[in-house]
């Protein structure tokens, strides 16, 4: 997965220290289904996700993830759940903590192809395939499907 330039910075200062961070989960229904792809780096499956840049609204985030990753336009409807995820230390040693603010979108446009690589595969999938999802993703999905209701916190 590329690192924003801005990480990468940082990184230069703190060495591999954690780092807090925070992300987004785009979950993007058309229909009944979701969007979903196979990450290249670990060959998981989930929806869109990716780094807040600094100074970027977090749903304007989502929605650019959606576009750089998947190809596709959407509309942010609301925030579906906010939690930390278990600290992640990478295979360089660096360690982040990441604020994940899942979202659930709507498709607008575009056709969903793995636009920039970071996705081997990106289709349309049945909200039945949860299953094969792992817990922590398949929890972003179902708190966001439901088109109204409020933002969970744990």
């Amino acid at each position: 997965m590329p690192t924003p330039d801005f990480v990468l910075e940082l990184r230069r200062h703190i060495g591999t220290h954690p780092l807090p961070l925070v992300g987004v989960t785009a979950v993007i229904v058309r229909d009944d289904a979701v969007l979903l792809g196979r990450r290249s780096d670990n060959g998981a499956l989930t929806p869109i996700t990716g780094i807040v840049d600094p100074g970027e609204e977090p749903a304007t985030a989502a929605a650019r993830e959606a576009l750089e990753e998947a190809g596709v336009v959407i509309t942010v409807d609301r925030l579906a759940w906010v939690h930390q995820i278990e600290r992640v230390t990478y295979e360089n040693g660096d360690q982040s903590d990441y604020l994940d603010l899942t979202f659930r979108c709507t498709w607008v446009s575009g056709e969903p192809w793995p636009a920039d690589g970071e996705m081997t595969e990106v289709g349309w999938f049945d909200f039945d395939v949860l299953a094969d999802l792992d817990e922590d993703m398949r929890q972003r999905v179902r708190f966001a499907l439901p088109l109204r209701g409020e933002a969970r916190f744990l």
